[in-house]
């Protein structure tokens, strides 16, 4: 926040003229009530020991010269036992308009996460049959988290993984090959586990059309396989297509079979043999996870040699390490929650600590509605609604939106009739106007012939009414929002700082009036204000993968 950046360097100047070190303790935040200024600091009673007077006596020392530093601050109060309650002057704020213009799209970017290697990895859906609504929550929320990390000065890459070597898989080409024989008049027993969607149906007919009867030669583990392979390239193909259609795209596609062709997952078997947090019995191979806090310990390669989850999922993050990465980012249904510990055991067990380079955020369900009512999803007995349809009839814009417009750990109702109202009910719409409706203003000040004069101070002086004062303040807030969306790895706080924003900008419209204000440099002033404002609101959709129209 500028007006912090800005408060901390009058105030340690000042301390630094009483010969007092800038104390620790010191805290600079917005009061609970506005009356009591914009920035509160109780920098003179941490600072009071130093200084060897009473924290009041410090504080009205510290008023002074905070005064006497120039024409940005407009009162300081000491309050209570020596807080200071500063307000910044309107001209302080007003600068909020030529920050906005001149940084243009670079608004909000930061360098927080400069040097620090980030890899983001969502969606990672076992290819066994179409996307679901809950990963498209999970799409945007990876999606508009790597672009907020990025513009927090993050070097980030993101990744999908695809379990392409699990039981999973197996039970996929069982099906379609069940569907298979079935579609060419086979006598067949159906499964007591497979997939049951008309997607595999589809795919069984694909194969039909390629091949004929051919797989009804081969032995069943062979046709088990033709058919694996078949679902699993055309599934993935849908997957890719159906996240570019959602604006989401992944840098790498992590196959688990390649950990297995290049020995990653004995690699990291040996190396935690040597740490002792492994060892074998009952024929079975375990990690001692009890060494880190587990109740129990873990198997990692079951008697009969077939590897878990869990073994995968331990070689996969050490790959990951390897690559370089400082901090990895895991995106998991809320079902996994009780995985996270496991895993950060996971992580101390391979050297790092798990508080600082492991970050698991869940996602918890969408209850997808359409006219009142619920939509069952369940992608084994195939009914669900894919992400591929929510997005043809709402479109990508209300659907990531609404993903990001809650914190990702909280339950989401979706009512797909409501998000297509062109309302300021639709919290989509709501925010996407408050820009079509500033670029609509430049539209009809162009077809009255008026040209708004350049941002500068002695304009943007005119800029004087509470709801001015409300606008300029809330842009400045912005860099911030950015920052805290990065440091919490929470891409909602945009969202929300969006909404505010957009209603604060439609209350102005509907007091302030801005081509009718009558004085030209009061409109010119006006519109630039509004400019900065469609800026502020076309950047922060950016970061959550949503278009910033100019008409509605």
């Amino acid at each position: 926040m500028r007006a912090t950046d800005h408060l901390r360097g009058l105030l340690e100047r000042a301390l630094a003229g009483l010969a007092i070190a800038w104390p620790e303790k010191t805290t600079i935040e917005p009061p609970r009530e506005r009356a009591h200024g914009d920035l509160a600091t109780n920098v003179a009673m941490v600072a009071a020991k130093q200084a060897r007077t009473a924290p009041r006596q410090l504080a009205e020392k510290l008023r002074e010269t905070l005064l006497a530093s120039g024409t940005d601050l407009a009162a300081v109060e000491v309050a209570g036992p020596g807080f200071l309650n500063v307000t910044f002057a309107p001209a302080f704020w007003q600068r909020s308009v030529l920050e906005v213009l001149g940084a243009g799209d670079g608004y909000g970017r930061c360098d927080i996460g400069r040097g620090t290697r980030v890899q983001v990895e969502y969606v990672s859906a076992n290819p066994t049959g179409p996307l679901h609504i809950g990963h498209g929550r999970g799409a945007a929320v990876g999606d508009s988290l790597a672009r907020v990390l990025r513009a927090a000065g993050y070097d980030v890459a993101t990744e999908y993984y695809i379990n392409d070597a699990g039981r999973q898989m197996r039970i996929l080409g069982q099906s379609i090959l069940y569907r298979y024989r079935e579609l060419l008049g086979e006598p067949v027993t159906e499964p007591e586990d497979y997939y049951r969607g008309d997607y595999v149906k589809d795919l069984a007919q694909e194969l039909i059309d390629r091949d004929g009867r051919l797989l009804l030669e081969m032995p069943e583990e062979a046709a088990t396989d033709v058919c694996r392979l078949h679902g699993e390239k055309r599934i993935l193909d849908g997957i890719k297509q159906d996240l570019a259609d959602f604006r989401v795209g992944h840098e790498v596609w992590f196959p688990e079979s390649t950990l297995l062709a290049a020995g990653a997952v004995e690699r990291t078997f040996d190396d935690l043999r040597a740490k002792g947090l492994a060892y074998d019995k009952d024929g079975a191979f375990w990690f001692a996870t009890t060494q880190f806090g587990d109740d129990k310990d873990r198997v990692l390669v079951k008697s009969g040699g077939e590897l878990t989850y869990f073994a995968s999922d331990i070689a996969y993050h050490d790959d990951k390490f390897h690559r370089g990465f400082d901090i990895l980012v895991d995106i998991w249904g809320a079902d996994h929650h009780g995985y996270v510990p496991r895993m950060k055991a996971c992580v101390a067990a391979l050297g790092r600590d798990p508080e600082k380079s492991l970050k698991v955020i869940l996602v918890q369900l969408v209850n997808l509605l359409k006219g009142g009512e619920q939509i069952a999803m369940s992608t084994r007995a195939g009914k669900f609604e894919t992400l591929a349809d929510v997005v043809a009839e709402v479109g990508a814009d209300a659907a990531r939106f609404m993903f990001l417009s809650r914190k990702s750990d909280s339950h989401l109702d979706f009512d797909l009739d409501a998000v297509k109202q062109k309302s300021m009910e639709n919290p989509v719409y709501y925010v996407q106007y408050a820009h079509a409706r500033v670029k609509s203003l430049f539209a009809k000040a162009a077809e009255r012939g008026f040209d708004p004069a350049p941002a500068a101070a002695d304009m943007l002086a005119l800029l004087t009414t509470p709801e001015d004062l409300e606008l300029l303040k809330l842009l400045e807030q912005y860099p911030d929002t950015v920052a805290a969306a990065a440091r919490a790895f929470s891409p909602h706080l945009v969202s929300f700082y969006l909404r505010e924003l957009a209603g604060r900008l439609h209350r102005y419209y509907t007091v302030n009036p801005v081509l009718t204000a009558g004085d030209d440099a009061l409109v010119s002033a006006r519109l630039r204000l509004l400019e900065a404002v469609a800026v502020v609101v076309g950047n922060g959709l950016s970061l959550l993968g949503v278009s910033a129209p100019d008409k509605m």
